[in-house]
């Protein structure tokens, strides 16, 4: 009787033994599962699928996949996250292993074979460049001692928007001339004389996925990157060589007409060359200006840029914040850095912009050096990690009313990894208080001293510009606005 019990409970036991191996695989718990992904083709693997701008797209495809889920572009698996937890997971538990990059066909012939401080491979050169970089520039201290050159730059910018009183300005311009100028009077004292250093318009290309494209020259991709190099190389070069003569003829690079003494980074760079030749190459000091350049000025410029057309957009938040700055500031001088700690809602502005426009929506990519396990799934050596810190900026599961420009959000501190607009772990950006302090207070300054209102065309278009793999994601139209001197600071801006 027993038996037969047995023999009935069978097809039972078949039942729970078959759904046990088939439905246990899908549970993320199981280490051996990789991420869910979409459904590839031959060779593209989901090239295809990757339509710029590549944030909103991965955004949409993590709608359907989930906040973790897996591509393969051609030969390169990649892993995509998108909330705050999975990216705590990256960077905290999995930090070291996801503290290398990628090797794109750009840090190869723009990056000095990969040895600059963004794509240099997790290690002691690399603990080096980031030594080297606060040492020289991104301290505290230093940015306390670049303060007469910001003022310097912030008034040159007063001066020009002054031309010609009530005007239409186009304010890209405007903002991008500051932040080079600044950046490369840090450098050598002097302000960017010639525009031969704008970022490529593609951080990754198709031949990153497809390397056999590189054997056909597929669109002239590596011949233009190549021709770049020779250019970039050039100027830097030329901008090394003017510091070492003028040290050879016995004089300081750190003399500048306009700004007495000031701490040159050539100059600098030339003294750790001096003490240690071998390791302190040309190519090192030229990496080394080229990542401080572009950084530097790009990160100012986009910021300020998407902040001023929110401002425009929203003249009551504009209007608060020119209030602020009365009240601790007055009408009697300008906004100085002294004055920046009393500024809380200038920095829930900025705050705000950084959340909504962040300025490498997805990070810069990381690379795993080792097998590892995020959400319960298995992750490959050699994969790819994008960290969609534009979705998880604006996921309303996170977020009142995500896609609202509201500084007020930021009155409260914000915790966790539901905000990272420049990135977390070992790889953040070493250069965030630097940009922080020139955007703050360029910003004040230019809602102290000026009246700003939208052109003829009505509201600003906030539209992103649709580049195929750019880092730093500019708007698709260059911000254009009426500028008028307030009244009030007409005594003010005499002076300058």
């Amino acid at each position: 009787m027993e038996m037969e019990k047995i023999y009935t409970l069978l097809p039972l036991f078949a039942i729970i033994f078959f759904l046990y191996k088939t439905i246990l695989p899908s549970n993320p718990k199981n280490k051996n599962l990789p991420p869910p992904s979409p459904p590839s083709i031959p060779i593209l693997g989901h090239l295809h699928l990757l339509k710029p701008p590549f944030h909103r797209t991965l955004q949409s495809l993590s709608q359907r996949y989930g906040p973790i889920f897996s591509l393969r572009l051609g030969c390169q698996p990649v892993l995509v996250v998108s909330s705050p937890w999975a990216a705590e997971e990256c960077f905290n538990q999995n930090d070291i292993v996801f503290a290398n990059r990628p090797k794109f066909i750009i840090g190869e012939h723009l990056g000095y074979n990969h040895s600059l401080l963004i794509w240099s491979p997790y290690g002691e050169h690399w603990r080096n460049l980031r030594r080297v970089a606060t040492l020289t520039m991104l301290s505290f201290r230093r940015i306390n001692e670049a303060g007469p050159t910001r003022k310097m730059e912030i008034r040159n910018m007063i001066s020009e928007l002054l031309e010609g009183g009530t005007r239409k300005v186009n304010l890209n311009q405007v903002f991008g001339k500051l932040a080079r100028n600044f950046v490369m009077r840090i450098m050598n004292g002097k302000p960017w004389e010639k525009m031969v250093m704008s970022p490529p318009a593609n951080l990754m290309t198709v031949c990153d996925f497809l390397p056999v494209l590189r054997w056909v020259g597929f669109r002239g991709i590596e011949k233009e990157l190549i021709n770049m190099k020779k250019e970039r190389d050039e100027f830097l070069q030329g901008l090394v060589d003017e510091c070492r003569e003028t040290r050879r003829r016995g004089l300081s690079c750190n003399d500048d007409e306009q700004n007495g003494k000031t701490n040159i980074l050539i100059d600098k760079l030339l003294d750790l060359q001096e003490a240690e030749p071998e390791y302190y190459t040309d190519d090192f000091l030229k990496g080394f200006i080229l990542v401080m350049l572009l950084a530097g000025s790009e990160t100012t410029s986009r910021t300020l840029e998407w902040a001023m057309s929110n401002l425009i957009n929203h003249s009551e938040i504009l209007s608060k914040a020119r209030a602020e700055i009365d009240h601790h500031v007055g009408e009697g001088r300008l906004v100085d850095d002294s004055d920046l700690p009393k500024l809380s809602y200038i920095r829930c502005i900025i705050n705000e912009t950084l959340r909504l426009f962040p300025p490498a929506p997805l990070l810069v990519p990381h690379y795993s050096s080792k097998d590892c396990t995020v959400g319960g799934f298995h992750v490959a050596k050699g994969t790819m990690l994008f960290v969609n810190a534009w979705a998880i900026h604006r996921d309303p599961n996170l977020w009142d009313e995500p896609t609202v420009f509201k500084p007020e959000r930021f009155e409260k501190e914000i915790e966790g990894f539901k905000y990272m607009p420049f990135g977390i772990g070992r790889r953040t950006c070493p250069g965030n208080n630097l940009a922080l302090r020139n955007v703050t207070l360029a910003l004040a300054t230019l809602i102290q001293c000026f009246n700003w209102e939208p052109t003829e065309a009505g509201l600003v278009d906030l539209t992103e510009k649709s580049g195929a793999g750019a880092i730093i994601v500019p708007k698709e139209k260059p911000l254009e606005a009426i500028c008028s001197p307030r009244s009030s600071m007409e005594d003010v801006l005499a002076q300058i």
